[in-house]
């Protein structure tokens, strides 16, 4: 059993998070050519759980054809994927400032789901797992919003913020994984890596 993991992610929180828990991890990211964008289109009709088990399932799929292709040594494959979510509303990263704000006003004095999907392909077996957490957002006023869309920060995270930056002042409460929230559930990523024969 190889003593580390292909963490197929550009997100330095996922990274940092295996870090974290001791877990030894090479990056294995998408080719120039490859259009990972596009995996993240949502489909008509499609529920925010559906949609992120989805896109998970696609990265993984990407990320064992690319490990394939350059014929790397064998070890496990992981990928998630994390969405926010106001009822079946799916709040994605936000195109530009003004639909951060306009996220960030929908999120305001209300309870919203965050949802990470996560997905191991060790050899011919693949495990998956979902975790979903409940955020409250404090009500916000407009220039709260603003100062913080003006950050910088919210562009690039799904629903237009992200929990262990700024925003964190935004949370009144928590119900479930912080580190779900923040994009790699640490509690079903240890059990699926020890399922697949990593101590951690």
């Amino acid at each position: 059993m190889p003593g580390f993991i292909y963490l197929a992610s550009q997100s330095p929180r996922r990274s940092q998070l295996l870090a974290q828990i001791g877990v030894a991890h090479e990056l294995l990211l998408a080719d120039a050519d490859e259009d990972a964008e596009s995996l993240e289109a949502v489909l008509r009709g499609e529920s925010p759980t559906a949609y992120v088990q989805r896109v998970t399932a696609l990265k993984l799929d990407a990320a064992v054809a690319r490990h394939a292709h350059r014929g790397l040594p064998p070890a496990p494959i992981l990928c998630a994927d994390t969405t926010v979510a106001i009822g079946r509303t799916i709040l994605g990263k936000p195109e530009d400032a003004a639909d951060a704000a306009r996220m960030l006003g929908q999120l305001s004095n209300r309870t919203h789901r965050v949802m990470t999907a996560v997905a191991l392909q060790h050899g011919s077996r693949r495990q998956a797992a979902l975790n979903v957490s409940h955020v409250r957002f404090a009500a916000l006023t407009p220039s709260r919003i603003s100062a913080y869309v003006e950050s910088g920060e919210p562009l690039g995270k799904a629903g237009a913020y992200a929990i262990q930056g700024r925003a964190a002042a935004f949370i009144a409460h928590i119900g479930g994984s912080h580190s779900g929230i923040m994009g790699l559930p640490m509690f079903e990523t240890a059990e699926m890596l020890r399922r697949a024969g990593l101590d951690t």
